[in-house]
């Protein structure tokens, strides 16, 4: 991208960065001098020499991320079933399959509730898969009107006519241009989806919903926040997964857009059977650098959602140069598995530079792996995605998910899957 364009967007866009007396830095001449931990770099100050050397220093970072940022999945097994709810044999127009699944988590007497939507090409092989959550109910993603409304709790919403935290039978389909269902099955993928709000409701309430009512223990300061328990619920997904005939288990490719692109970030570091990770725009706490202090930041994000991550991570609030760890640290995390990481022109707010130079950052360890990582140098231009074990795109417009980044995601993973 040229930069004269995209100092032009960030004047642009300054407006919309302010609010309840905080404003965003979205000047690059203003970002402080920072340095960034290395990854390859013990906890007691030695390099990380060859693979075997990672496997540890992997654990120590995912226990700093565990204890500092993200919190601590707390212990205990779950019992997981389900139940077929719906199903079309001939959706979209007899190119898919089409199921709605419900699992039921249980554990100590108490259970919760999940509806998987499951869209599959009708093919004689086994397909890879996309699985990612929705915001607003499986219902929103397909005008199927067999799918269930949602009955967990939703964001009010006047515009949408959502008052008392209960979806309604109008935002059927509302959400298509984000669920491009029809042009995925037509590429031969399948995607899973399910409701994030299923798995844990998105305000603090004081971790006494969804799937915190099956771990009642006593909660400290590196007790799990809301993203972890998403990223949990992704992987309870993907044990059911494993048992559809019809699903490539080796190439189910997790993603997420915004919190939930933060999300499916820490499910892929703690679940190594996602074969692929993607996250869209999933800026503070996901893919972009926390010392830049650019757009959202870590004080930010603590006080507009205080439920999202570990009470330890408050610490860090106007203090990201205490951080021990940053972001490019997580998506090194995944390596050598390969990872997508994309932005939008107008979406500062996420920090685009940030999450290009986080893929920057991680790149090393991937080469340690033998592995490319991340080719480029230079930040792209808008639509010209740049492409290695790791990807990046910036595309034009908003926070968004759209079909030019599924496009993408559908090219990096043939690309990929096809290497296999």
């Amino acid at each position: 991208m040229k930069t004269t364009t995209f100092f032009a967007i960030l004047l642009l866009t300054s407006s919309m960065l302010h609010g309840q007396g905080f404003v965003a830095n979205i000047d690059e001449s203003k970002i402080p001098a920072y340095t960034l931990p290395d990854p390859l770099i013990f906890n007691n100050g030695q390099p990380v020499k060859n693979r075997q050397e990672w496997k540890i220093r992997r654990v120590e970072l995912i226990k700093i991320f565990e204890n500092e940022v993200y919190g601590k999945t707390p212990a205990g097994k779950v019992q997981l079933s389900s139940s077929l709810l719906s199903e079309d044999a001939g959706a979209l127009g007899g190119k898919a399959v089409r199921r709605e699944i419900q699992l039921r988590l249980k554990k100590d007497g108490k259970e919760v509730l999940i509806n998987v939507l499951l869209f599959l090409p009708k093919s004689v092989e086994k397909v890879p898969l996309f699985l990612a959550y929705n915001f607003n109910g499986n219902h929103t993603v397909s005008k199927d009107k067999d799918i269930e409304v949602t009955k967990s709790w939703v964001r009010n919403n006047a515009a949408s006519g959502i008052t008392d935290n209960k979806s309604n039978e109008s935002l059927r389909g509302s959400d298509l241009s984000s669920w491009p269902v029809s042009e995925i099955i037509g590429r031969g993928f399948g995607v899973a989806t399910l409701y994030y709000g299923d798995v844990d409701p998105d305000f603090d309430d004081g971790f006494q919903n969804g799937i915190n009512s099956l771990f009642p223990e006593k909660r400290d300061s590196s007790s799990w926040g809301s993203i972890a328990g998403w990223a949990w619920g992704l992987s309870r997904v993907m044990d059911y997964l494993e048992k559809v005939k019809e699903v490539d288990h080796k190439q189910v490719i997790v993603l997420g857009h915004s919190r939930l692109g933060k999300a499916a970030l820490w499910a892929g570091v703690n679940d190594l059977r996602f074969a692929m990770v993607i996250s869209n725009e999933s800026g503070c706490g996901g893919a972009a650098l926390s010392k830049r202090i650019f757009g959202e930041t870590v004080g930010r994000i603590n006080s507009s959602f205080p439920h999202w991550f570990c009470e330890n991570f408050r610490k860090y609030n106007n203090k990201e140069e205490n951080l021990p760890v940053d972001q490019h640290e997580l998506l090194a995390l995944l390596a050598p598995r390969p990872l997508y990481v994309c932005s939008a022109q107008e979406d500062l707010w996420s920090d685009p530079r940030g999450e290009f130079l986080s893929c920057i950052a991680a790149s090393p360890v991937y080469r340690l792996l033998g592995t490319e990582g991340f080719p480029g140098k230079d930040f792209p231009d808008l639509q010209q995605p740049v492409i290695g074990t790791i990807g990046y795109h910036i595309r034009s417009g908003k926070h968004a998910i759209n079909l030019y980044d599924w496009s993408c995601f559908m090219n990096f993973a043939d690309l990929h899957f096809k290497k296999q």
